[in-house]
């Protein structure tokens, strides 16, 4: 079973091309942000350590319905590394185990290939289990633009904050396999995925031989071994231009 690792920047249509992933090309989708509000759900482990850390600095923290207050706990994280780092070292763990447990679950279902759709696929380090990476970009304005039509309470200024508190766009695309843009209209993007999907689908040959446990705990570990390589010899930034 292969495992690609869909990212991109905040409101550059990752969520568009995980839906049509799912939906038009009946993919199996693991969603980092679907299991991250799931995992801080009222009564969970990572929702009482939240309450915990942040209940007393966000007056508003706790709806009336006792669901975490997003918009409250995002103003007051994004653009400060210090509390971002806090909520990532709570959530993080979560969402890291039960992303586990679905790509088993995948494995013994006799998926051929999984989508790990993941924000912070590089930062969290989930793209070392990754056969193949792909990234999602568009151009920032257009980014700005997206995120406020989708968040109209934010400022310019706070989209500003939350896209330059995530990795750089172009740090996303020099480490990734594979680059989608999405500048353009819906019907471009498709095209860019059907594309996508033909160069990351996995052959027969190694389709069968993964599901076989020995093969698969080999290729995992070669995987492994092809990141480490790949990160250590070419880098994670790309070369400062002249």
């Amino acid at each position: 079973m292969l495992v690609v690792g869909l990212t991109g920047g905040i409101a550059t249509g990752k969520s568009t091309v995980s839906k049509s992933l799912k939906e038009k090309h009946g993919l199996t989708i693991v969603d980092a942000d679907l299991i991250a509000r799931e995992v801080v759900y009222p009564g969970k482990s990572a929702y009482n350590k939240i309450i915990d850390t942040f209940g007393h600095e966000i007056p508003d923290l706790v709806k009336d319905d006792k669901s975490l207050n997003r918009e409250a706990l995002g103003k007051h994280v994004f653009g400060d590394k210090e509390n971002l780092g806090k909520l990532n070292r709570i959530v993080h763990p979560a969402v890291k185990q039960e992303i586990a447990w679905q790509i088993i679950k995948a494995y013994f279902t006799f998926k051929h290939l999984v989508i790990l759709d993941v924000p912070l696929l590089y930062e969290s380090g989930l793209y070392m289990i990754c056969g193949k990476t792909v990234t999602v970009t568009c151009d920032k304005d257009i980014q700005i633009k997206r995120l406020l039509a989708r968040n109209p309470e934010l400022t310019p200024e706070d989209a500003d904050k939350r896209i330059d508190s995530q990795m750089s766009d172009d740090e996303r695309c020099y480490r990734s396999d594979y680059i989608i843009s999405n500048n353009h209209g819906l019907g471009e993007l498709e095209q860019n995925i059907i594309h996508i999907i033909r160069e990351v689908s996995p052959n027969m040959i190694f389709t069968v031989l993964d599901w076989f446990p020995p093969f698969g705990i080999l290729s995992g570990f070669l995987t492994l071994t092809v990141r480490y390589l790949v990160e250590r010899f070419k880098g994670t930034c790309p070369p400062k231009r002249q």
